[in-house]
């Protein structure tokens, strides 16, 4: 169903909710280190994240705005401090609702649902995943920024996948292998060509230097 990541430190109700989101199909990361949050939103790539506000070093605002830097994925904080002036605060740091604790779970599925089908549409939320502000939709075979997008051919596609699904640099080699399943007989520079091309096309969108090379590496995605 949904990939979800919630952020909620007090283990009993963090607890309740992966399981009963888990009950309902969807894939729920509960964070772990709430140092850093962030790398581990990114880590995770979900759908969806459920925030609260009251966490361990930093307040959830800190991190809603840190994950508004770097991706528009929607969410939910879910808090006891529910007061307007609370509410306000987090939807002008980029929320996209607010339910208030104690909450009924079947209340809560009801509001993401809702939330994710004016987000992605009717029926269930597609398998995207979101890199440096950039969302690659495979199924729809388009990469989204900034507002703009573009129509990727199927080569396009396999080398944004399989970088963006990469958390580190991907060597030519393992490009060569994802995009052709061998590295038998295909000339290398035809990986080089199809790179170039895919980097035109994203100029276009304003991802000028979205594929970064690293010299003797391979290529990793700049963040």
């Amino acid at each position: 169903m949904y990939r979800i990541f919630l952020v909620e430190d007090d283990a009993v109700i963090a607890s309740a909710v992966k399981r009963h989101l888990e009950s309902w199909g969807c894939e729920v990361g509960c964070a772990a280190d709430f140092s850093n949050v962030l790398a581990e939103f990114e880590s995770f790539s979900p759908q969806l994240v459920l925030l609260d506000i009251s966490l361990p070093f930093y307040n959830g605002y800190h991190w809603c705005s840190e994950i508004r830097r770097v991706s528009d994925v929607p969410v939910m904080f879910i808090s006891a401090a529910s007061d307007s002036m609370n509410i306000v605060m987090a939807m002008n740091m980029g929320a996209d609702d607010f339910i208030a604790k104690p909450f009924d779970l079947d209340v809560l599925t009801a509001k993401i649902q809702a939330l994710m089908r004016r987000v992605y549409g009717p029926g269930e939320a597609r398998n995207v995943i979101e890199r440096g502000g950039a969302v690659l939709d495979p199924g729809a075979g388009t990469l989204s920024a900034g507002g703009g997008s573009v129509e990727l051919t199927k080569n396009e596609l396999r080398i944004l996948k399989t970088l963006m699904e990469s958390r580190g640099i991907v060597s030519r080699d393992e490009l060569m292998l994802s995009l052709w399943k061998t590295d038998s007989f295909v000339d290398e520079n035809t990986l080089t060509v199809n790179v170039g091309r895919l980097r035109r096309k994203l100029e276009g969108i304003g991802l000028s230097d979205f594929i970064k090379t690293k010299k003797g590496l391979g290529y990793t995605i700049s963040e």
